[in-house]
């Protein structure tokens, strides 16, 4: 898990990929939970914010679970809702550190996370199509409920909560 002397490291991991991969750059009203990691993920105990270290101790990629639901369209957020539902968020990897199974270990230790939660009925996420290998590993672990023209929606499959790092 994350620690405070993580969060600069963490915040900078996020704010590059949403500004090189998804061109963005900073809104609010998306990335309000990336200025407040403590309140987002630190503090909230069903909430949980992880990090892979290079050799230096750089933060190399980052990964988030919340239990927050999909905001829309109004059927997504009422199959997935807040409280009931682990949203995966956050898992981003440096591009020097890409393709080393970093984001697959980093959740797996959220999927063990949500299960040892025991109140989450189901694993969402949401990727952008354009992110670097992002679709490929969300097809491995889960199932599309949704495609949108630059989202697609996941459930992660009950398969993927025990699946061994």
């Amino acid at each position: 898990m994350a620690e405070l002397t993580d969060l600069g490291g963490a915040r900078s991991v996020m704010l590059d990929a949403i500004y090189r991969d998804f061109g963005t750059g900073y809104v609010p009203e998306w990335h309000e939970d990336v200025i407040d990691l403590t309140g987002s993920y630190l503090t909230p105990e069903r909430h949980v914010l992880l990090v892979a270290v290079d050799e230096e101790g750089a933060v190399a990629a980052t990964a988030a679970l919340d239990s927050r639901g999909p905001r829309t369209p109004e059927w997504l957020a009422d199959r997935y809702p807040s409280g009931r539902t682990a949203q995966v968020r956050r898992v981003y990897v440096r591009p020097e550190h890409r393709r080393r199974g970093l984001a697959r270990a980093l959740v797996t230790r959220l999927l063990e996370f949500a299960q040892a939660d025991g109140g989450y009925d189901a694993v969402y996420l949401h990727a952008y199509r354009h992110s670097p290998g992002a679709l490929g590993l969300w097809h491995t672990l889960g199932e599309v409920v949704l495609e949108e023209d630059d989202v697609v929606h996941f459930e992660l499959k009950s398969h993927a909560l025990v699946r061994p790092m």
